[in-house]
């Protein structure tokens, strides 16, 4: 079996010799790549002299750089990390042991951590909010949809249409595997500061707005007919709002001094029904494209157990963290 180490990098010099290096001291079967994208420092350099297969993606984005990955590897289990140095390597150990021994698709790592530089208030707001709004309308399988740190069988990775372009990338992992209702796993890991010198190229505002919207246009794409008969009941609402003094103004004088308010309402009726005929139609479609996409998943074979002591230098796997010892977690950072 296969192991492949994915590291997304855009000027990571500071950090990617560490991420390299830690990950080829724990998975030392594996083979570490790290994709460039479009780094001005010397994050090639600092790359290859870890022991990394480099290669390079010229156009910028987190999501281009996973699309391109995705597309050019070739392995049984994939580990896509960050290579802010954040993320903890010994915790890959962990994941590929669920995800083999469960033949899971996809094994999340949730981020716990105390230090609250690591991981910012308001990024944990950002966070459960947009974990919520994918809860309601997908389900509640996963805590954390916008970590960085994940496992994926070999069937995930070439069944994934990569549509994203930047960080947004990791909300589009999870609604995949939600929406297909692939066998998925969990597991906590530690989350740690980056280090001194190293920016993150993460814009909360901007990135904020862009991975909301993609939630807002899979909850379309994925979820049609809901999403337009809640349009199609905003609408009636609004029908009824205007045209309501113009029925009562009819019931008590037999006349409509009012005609543009019931030009509106009427309006408003009109596009309520055009907007719940669009669903319909659109569900069908989803429901074609949700065949497709799930036959496309079938045509790569399940994932199937490996001897995880030819990739681990530790010989006693478990498929948890032990999120009650928090000093292991400082350790680890």
């Amino acid at each position: 079996m296969s192991v492949a180490v994915l590291i997304p990098c855009h000027n990571e010099e500071k950090t990617v010799f560490r991420v390299v290096s830690d990950f080829r001291k724990y998975l030392p079967g594996a083979i570490v790549y790290v994709y460039d994208n479009n780094s001005t420092d010397n994050t090639v350099g600092r790359a290859l002299e870890a022991g990394a297969v480099v290669r390079h993606e010229s156009i910028l984005g987190k999501g281009n750089v996973v699309r391109r990955m995705f597309a050019d590897i070739d392995a049984d289990f994939y580990v896509l990390v960050d290579g802010d140095a954040t993320y903890d390597a010994a915790s890959a150990i962990e994941m590929l042991a669920l995800a083999s021994n469960n033949c899971l698709d996809m094994v999340n790592g949730a981020r716990v951590s105390t230090i609250k530089a690591a991981y910012r208030p308001g990024h944990v707001l950002g966070n459960r909010i947009f974990t919520l709004l994918v809860t309601v309308v997908f389900g509640k399988r996963i805590s954390d949809i916008l970590s960085g740190y994940r496992v994926f069988s070999r069937r995930f990775v070439k069944s994934f249409p990569a549509l994203s372009r930047g960080f947004e990338t990791e909300t589009e992992f999870t609604i995949h595997a939600l929406d297909l209702r692939m066998p998925i796993g969990e597991i906590q890991t530690p989350y740690c500061e980056r280090p001194a010198g190293s920016e993150s190229k993460l814009n909360t505002w901007k990135d904020g707005f862009r991975i909301i919207l993609l939630i807002f246009n899979l909850i379309k794409l994925e979820r049609p007919l809901a999403f337009f008969s809640t349009v199609s009941v905003a609408l009636i609402c609004l029908s009824l709002l205007v045209g309501t003094p113009v029925i009562m103004d009819w019931i008590h004088t037999g006349l409509v001094p009012r005609f543009p308010s019931a030009l509106l309402a009427v309006g408003f009726v009109i596009l309520s029904a055009l907007s719940f005929t669009c669903g319909l139609i659109l569900d069908v479609v989803y429901l074609a494209r949700t065949e497709t996409k799930r036959l496309a998943y079938l045509t790569q074979p399940a994932p199937t157990s490996y001897d995880a002591k030819c990739f681990a230098t530790t010989s006693i796997l478990t498929s948890k963290v032990d999120t009650s010892q928090q000093p292991l977690y400082k350790d680890r950072c």
